[in-house]
């Protein structure tokens, strides 16, 4: 079955743009169009879209916003929500990944990015390209806890080896990419993946990350 997509941007000529890329995709449809997250939130009613394509900065409510009640608790609903952000990081990114979104692309990413970034969010996981995500966390460096700030408690109920996985996910790292790292399979880290999430009480890898970041676990810049 194809992979039901709502473009959410309040510019007709980007929407229309995407709708075009994606529509060239045989596994791809998109099923409605929203100007304003207030729309969105009305769509994603009606249409059940496994995949919403957001936009953050819009009238009326913002993409923020909308992600959050478009994905909240309670929410038993399939969209997932990737967030687009212009080639600057708009600030509030990191807010919109707190809010439940599964990831982000920037706006002027090549096609076939964005058509993988669709497929990758609708599969359950987290679209976390490392090259953008370490600039993001760069960008909130000075908002981020020092190393010698005290470690959460969360993060002493995880094993070694979950802590390390951990790390990676922060990286970026893909599960087969973790899986090579560690030298152990993909079924395995799937399984540590899982226990950091239960454990942490976090949604997916995205939060993951950015928990891993926020708590001094990991450092903007550090491998």
């Amino acid at each position: 079955m194809a992979i039901r997509v709502l473009l959410v941007d309040d510019q007709p000529l980007l929407r229309t743009g995407f709708r075009m890329i994606l529509e060239a995709e045989g596994d791809l449809a998109v099923v409605g169009e929203a100007g304003d997250g207030l729309q969105a939130i009305e769509q994603v009613r009606a249409l059940q879209p496994d995949v919403v394509l957001m936009d953050i900065r819009m009238p009326r409510m913002d993409g923020v916003e909308a992600t959050r009640q478009i994905t909240g608790p309670g929410r038993d609903g399939p969209a997932k929500v990737l967030v687009l952000t212009t080639f600057d990081l708009d600030e509030y990114v990191v807010e919109a990944l707190r809010a439940g979104a599964s990831g982000f692309l920037l706006k002027d990413a090549p096609a076939n990015e964005l058509v993988q970034a669709i497929r990758v969010v609708a599969a359950g996981e987290a679209m976390l390209a490392p090259s953008i995500t370490r600039r993001l966390l760069d960008k909130y460096a000075d908002h981020l806890p020092s190393g010698e700030d005290p470690v959460p408690d969360a993060l002493h109920t995880l094993t070694e080896r979950e802590v390390e996985v951990l790390k990676l996910v922060a990286r970026g790292l893909s599960n087969a990419e973790i899986a090579a790292d560690l030298f152990v399979s993909e079924t395995t880290v799937k399984t540590h993946v899982g226990h950091v999430l239960t454990k942490l009480g976090l949604r997916d890898r995205v939060q993951a990350a950015v928990y891993a970041y926020e708590s001094g676990l990991v450092r903007p810049g550090a491998q």
